[in-house]
Order: C-alpha cells, then structure tokens, then sequence
C-alpha cells in the first residue's frame, strides 16, 4: 500500500489553521479602523467578503485534512475547488484594490495567506492527480482479477501438460 497524502500540502494546512484566525483578527480590526473613511459600496464589499471568507476557509481546510489524510478524492477535489474559486480571487482582490485604503499591516497578511493559497492550489493539484492516477490503477487491477476469475480454463490437451507433438 502505497501512501498517497502529501507532506508538503499537510505542513501547509496546519500552518494555515494557525495563521487563519491571525490574519481574521487583523482584518477585522483594519476594517474597523478604515470603515468610516470607506464609501458604501465598499463597505458592503468588505463585510460581505469577511463573511463569506470566514465560512469557506472552515470548510476548506475540513476538506483539506479528510481528503489528503484519509486519500479521499472528493473532500480533496472539493479543498481545491474552494482554494481555487472563491478564496484565492478574493484575497487577491483584497490584496490588489487600491480602492480599500489598504493599509500595510493588512498587505503582509494578504500576502502570507495569497502564499498560502498559492501553493495550496498546486500542491493539491498534484497530489489530486497522483490520487486519481493510482486509485484508477487500483481500480484497473481489480476488474482484471476479477475478469480472470470469471474466465472459463482452457483446456486444450497440449497446452495443460506442456507436451508437444
């Protein structure tokens, strides 16, 4: 049995479970600093982001665990769907939208948890592949045995005794 989590997007995890409530607790008191300075729309923008952020990296790093500890494709398909679509665009948007009055503390923190993403979304990517590729194979070898099973024997006189004419 060949072990197919990865170490590298595991490390990553754990160090994103710590890092989320740091990089949550700076934001949220930026955007308490900022909020009066900020015009309505986005303000609206910025609260609605923080909730939405909030309830998909909870859900995200759960798939992320289950699917890369216990090698089940769909919670780790579902990890990097939920990296890949809504987080990633979002902290780049956060990151990159002058429009917000950003402030640098809160620019260091995009920064490390758009890292974080980054990477997140390509070690995934690989080891979703090698998941796939292997649990195929798998796949594969068993219907082949279990083809090989159901197989009637031949029972040719010369070939069963390996003599010859």
């Amino acid at each position: 049995c060949e072990i197919l989590s990865s170490l590298p997007l595991q490390m990553s995890l754990y160090f994103n479970v710590y890092f989320f409530p740091f990089w949550w607790l700076i934001t949220v008191a930026i955007l308490y600093l900022k909020y009066p300075a900020l015009s309505d729309y986005y303000k609206f923008i910025l609260v609605t982001i923080m909730i939405l952020v909030s309830l998909t990296e909870l859900i995200r790093l759960y798939l992320g665990y289950v699917g890369n500890l216990l090698e089940k494709v769909p919670e780790l398909a579902g990890f990097w769907l939920l990296t890949l679509l809504p987080q990633l665009p979002v902290i780049l948007f956060l990151l990159f939208n002058e429009g917000l009055k950003i402030h640098s503390l809160e620019r260091a923190v995009h920064i490390i948890f758009a890292a974080f993403l980054s990477f997140q979304v390509v070690a995934a990517f690989f080891t979703l592949r090698r998941m796939v590729n292997t649990l195929a194979s798998r796949f594969r070898l068993t219907e082949f045995h279990r083809l090989e099973e159901h197989r009637p024997g031949l029972d040719v006189p010369g070939l069963a005794t390996g003599s010859g004419s």
